[in-house]
């Protein structure tokens, strides 16, 4: 039987209630993951882990507002407040979420220079984190992704996962969207399903 694994994205505490980049109801996915995680084998929670002064925050871009696109080293990139900054008590994963069941976190969004919505690589796809090599390492073929948020680091994460040859479930239920624009996280499930991901509910994943 194919090794699965669950992976968690981006449950911090700036995602979360009282956060710095709050995710709308982002809290309610802790208990989806509590259930999950101790059902499969392997667990990996990524971490977005800024250095101070990260090019994706409006504070680096003096006359630029949070919400704004900008062109940063060749790609468009949303502006956001700052955010997970590492050492900071807002890039901690989140003080609700159990830890035993978790095998390995992955950190992403390192490079001051380029964002890394997805789990597996920077947004121009120049760096690649340790997630993928971590999961072959593991034996691992098929992943199961939820967490924060739908439209942005969940659904590249699955983009990248099923690019990388992974079959790919997405939980559903277990994400919050920013929905910087209003119907954006259902459209990210869209293109999601149409590149090859499986949308099911948490208690089909089990």
């Amino acid at each position: 039987m194919a090794q699965r694994a669950l992976i968690l994205v981006d449950l911090q505490n700036d995602f979360c209630a009282g956060g710095s980049l709050e995710v709308p109801r982002g809290d309610e996915v802790i208990e989806v993951a509590n259930i999950l995680a101790p059902r499969f084998g392997v667990v990996i929670a990524t971490q977005d882990w800024h250095p101070p002064g990260h090019k994706s925050f409006a504070s680096s871009h003096p006359g630029h507002a949070v919400g704004e696109v900008i062109d940063l080293e060749g790609l468009p990139q949303v502006l956001w407040p700052d955010h997970c900054v590492q050492g900071t008590a807002g890039a901690e994963l989140v003080a609700g979420l159990h830890r035993t069941p978790i095998t390995e976190v992955v950190q992403k969004g390192t490079d001051a220079r380029i964002d890394s919505y997805s789990g597996f690589f920077d947004n121009g796809h120049r760096k690649a984190t340790e997630l993928s090599p971590l999961l072959r390492s593991l034996g691992v073929t098929a992943l199961a992704v939820m967490g924060l948020a739908t439209d942005y680091c969940v659904k590249f994460t699955v983009l990248d996962g099923l690019s990388e040859g992974f079959s790919v479930r997405l939980i559903d239920d277990g994400c919050r969207g920013v929905d910087l624009s209003p119907g954006d996280s259902a459209r990210a499930i869209d293109e999601m399903r149409a590149a090859g991901a499986e949308v099911v509910s948490a208690s089909a994943a089990l």
